[in-house]
C-alpha cells in the first residue's frame, strides 16, 4: 500500500510508502491517504498522528508523470485537496516527521500538519516556479504565515530550498534531530500530547487553527481562480515535460 497506518498505543504512525518515486503523490496514493485519515479520525483510541516517509525523502510533491497523464483532478482537487491531506477536516493533531527533503506538495503537506520534527540535513522548498506551476496546495499562503514575508517570497519566487537551520530559526519547524532519532523524537512528542485529555486536545487544536489559518476560504477561492490558468498553460506542460526529460525548460510565458 502506498500509505501505511501503524497503531502504536494511542498514536497513529502514518507512513508515505512509495520510495521508488520519492513518495510523490499520484492518484492511488491520494485515495489511500483519504482512507487512512478516515480510519485515524474514526478510531477513538488514536489521539495523535505522526506523518513520515519511507526512503530517502519525506515527499517530493506531486508525481509529475501522473500530472502529465491526467491525474491532476484526483490529486489536487478531490476530497482533502492535494494528496487527500492538505485541506482534510481533522480533529486530531498530526506531527510531521520529515527527512531528506520536503519539496513542492511535500512541503505543502508538511505545512498542513500541526507540528514538525525534522532530521538534520532536511531541505524545504517550493520549486513550482521552476516547473511552470504555482504552489497551489496551500503553500503560497500558508508559507507566509510560517515565515517572514520576504523569506517566503524568496522561496516561492526562486524555487530554491532552504536548510534546516533557516527553517528552525524562523519558526517553520519545532526541532531538528539526528536522522536516526527522528521517529523516536516524534513519538516522544506525540506521547506527551496523547497523555492529555482528548476533548481538550480537540478544542485546543480547533481554536489554534482558527487563529492561525486566517481567511482560508478566501485564499482557497483565489487559489482555485488562478490554478486553471496555470494548469492549462503551455509553460506548465513544458515544465513537467522538461523535468521528466531532465532538461532545461524553454518558457513561452503563456
Amino acid at each position: 500500500m502506498p500509505v501505511v497506518l501503524e497503531k502504536r498505543g494511542n498514536i497513529a504512525l502514518i507512513t508515505l510508502d512509495r520510495p521508488d518515486r520519492r513518495n510523490a503523490m499520484d492518484g492511488a496514493m491520494t485515495r489511500e491517504m483519504r482512507a487512512v485519515l478516515a480510519e485515524f479520525e474514526a478510531d477513538p483510541e488514536l489521539r495523535v498522528g505522526i506523518l513520515s516517509g519511507r526512503g530517502k525523502v519525506f515527499c517530493a510533491g506531486m508525481d509529475l508523470a501522473a500530472f502529465a497523464s491526467g491525474e491532476a483532478e484526483e490529486i489536487l482537487r478531490g476530497q482533502g485537496r492535494f494528496g487527500g491531506f492538505v485541506a482534510a477536516e481533522r480533529t486530531k493533531p498530526v506531527i510531521a516527521a520529515v527527512h531528506g527533503a520536503a519539496l513542492a506538495g511535500g512541503l505543502e503537506i508538511m505545512l498542513a500538519c500541526d507540528m514538525v520534527i525534522a532530521a538534520e540535513g532536511t531541505l524545504f522548498g517550493l520549486p513550482e516556479a521552476k516547473r511552470g506551476l504555482v504552489a497551489g496546495a496551500g503553500g503560497a499562503f500558508r508559507l507566509t504565515r510560517r515565515l517572514p514575508h520576504v523569506l517566503a517570497n524568496q522561496i516561492l519566487l526562486t524555487g530554491d530550498p532552504i536548510a534546516c537551520a533557516t527553517a528552525l530559526a524562523h519558526g517553520m519547524i519545532n526541532a531538528v534531530v539526528p536522522a536516526d532519532a527522528l521517529i523516536d523524537e516524534a513519538l516522544k512528542l506525540a506521547g506527551t500530547i496523547a497523555a492529555n485529555a482528548p476533548l481538550s486536545l480537540r478544542h485546543s487544536l480547533s481554536l489554534s487553527k482558527m487563529a492561525n489559518d486566517g481567511d482560508e476560504v478566501a485564499e482557497w477561492a483565489m487559489n482555485d481562480r488562478l490554478w486553471p490558468e496555470i494548469e492549462a498553460s503551455e509553460d506548465a506542460t513544458e515544465g513537467s515535460r522538461a523535468f521528466v526529460e531532465k532538461r532545461a525548460a524553454v518558457w513561452k510565458g503563456r
